[in-house]
């Protein structure tokens, strides 16, 4: 019997300044990898899972001048530099741990920022969030600092938000004590406890992983998302969009709901779907010869 077919992953991602900030302090990044190349991949595709593995990240800056920008973009670039080496580490046999990888990559862009920021003056100060998925043939692993979010849905239904926010606002929520409405309304929910640079001496990123299933979405987004659409809003854009909508890649869907409920910051949105292969072809009917 031969190997089923593996699975097609369907993406789409946006950024967009917002209706107030001069400039756009947001970055994502959609990479393909294997051990031989990596591909920048388009706002929009799809490509299947036995290709190589997926990077999708969302990072959101913060400094003065255009100093958040910057620091967004390091966050970025640093990605594509070291996890294409631990897949070929991990292709010659020289196995590390996701978590191992994930904490190293963090680690790096935290000190970069933090040596950017000593050495000069316009971006003393400057940090990032980072929200990263990395999809493999059957695993999400996920890294995260800040506040921008990563969740998931099912394909039961349903939407859970994977990524952890680092404020005491988060960790309100988390515990029960307030619920996302009141969340919304804290006065310190903008007051973040962890992000990459920004002063930050010591940072503990969240790092886990899923076994994901043909029929499951996920979606990574800037707090600017968030600002302006609730929970089961982004639930219904991506599973359930509206007519006016239907034709419109999911992340379009998203930033433009979010646009119109309040643009007061930048925002990013990446929505992932693993999708069951093509049906294989029909096989070939063969010609009516009439016999002699």
């Amino acid at each position: 019997m031969s190997d089923p077919a593996p699975a097609v992953l369907h993406w789409s991602g946006l950024t967009h300044r917002g209706k107030v900030r001069a400039n756009n302090e947001d970055t994502f990044l959609a990479l393909a990898f294997d051990g031989h190349e990596v591909r920048y991949l388009g706002k929009t595709g799809e490509a299947g899972l036995d290709a190589g593995d997926y990077v999708f990240a969302v990072s959101d800056g913060m400094g003065g001048a255009r100093s958040g920008e910057f620091a967004s973009r390091i966050a970025i670039d640093k990605i594509t530099r070291l996890l294409p080496r631990a897949y070929r580490l991990s292709a010659s046999g020289m196995t590390a741990g996701f978590t191992d990888v994930l904490q190293e990559l963090y680690a790096a862009i935290h000190d970069e920022l933090l040596r950017l920021g000593r050495s000069y003056a316009e971006c003393s100060g400057m940090g990032a969030t980072l929200t990263l998925a990395w999809l493999t043939p059957d695993w999400l692993y996920f890294g995260h600092i800040g506040d921008s979010r990563l969740y998931y849905l099912p394909r039961e239904g349903g939407i859970q938000q994977l990524s952890h926010d680092h404020s005491y606002v988060g960790w309100l929520r988390r515990q029960g004590q307030i619920n996302e409405r009141e969340s919304r309304a804290h006065p310190g929910r903008n007051a973040l406890q962890q992000a990459l640079g920004a002063g930050n001496q010591i940072i503990e990123p969240q790092v886990g992983a899923l076994a994901h299933r043909p029929g499951d979405r996920f979606l990574l987004c800037s707090d600017g998302v968030i600002d302006g659409l609730w929970d089961h809003n982004l639930e219904e854009l991506i599973r359930t969009p509206r007519p006016d909508h239907v034709h419109q890649p999911a992340a379009f869907r998203v930033i433009d709901d979010a646009l119109e409920n309040s643009g007061r910051d930048n925002l990013t949105a990446l929505v992932i779907e693993v999708a069951p292969p093509p049906p294989p072809p029909p096989p070939p009917i063969a010609p009516n010869v009439d016999a002699p």
